[in-house]
């Protein structure tokens, strides 16, 4: 394998249920530019600042395949992925440590 490195595989929410889908090495720091709006992109426009959902691999190339799998799906089923496991897409990163993430 290829060492400890971890890779997420996200998704971010507005609070009208925008959602962003995007792959990262540091979720930490990845949410923490979304919501600072460090980045002139969608999820600023959108703000779409909430992280609902992810899930993690130890192969770069395999959460970079399922990001984009993700991606193609209908909405409705991006919907049941989030709420499968947080059915009231809350947002997960108020557990963060932010001093960590920049």
């Amino acid at each position: 394998m290829g060492g400890d490195k971890m890779y997420f595989v996200y998704v971010m929410a507005s609070i009208n249920r925008t959602i962003y889908i995007g792959v990262t090495n540091n979720l930490a720091r990845r949410v923490y530019q979304h919501k600072s709006g460090l980045q002139k992109c969608f999820t600023q426009k959108y703000k779409v600042h909430r992280l609902v959902y992810f899930e993690y691999y130890f192969n770069v190339n395999t959460a970079i395949a399922r990001e984009k799998e993700i991606k193609k799906w209908r909405r409705e089923k991006k919907v049941r992925l989030i709420e499968d496991k947080n059915k009231d897409w809350q947002d997960l990163s108020c557990h963060f440590e932010w001093s960590k993430a920049e």
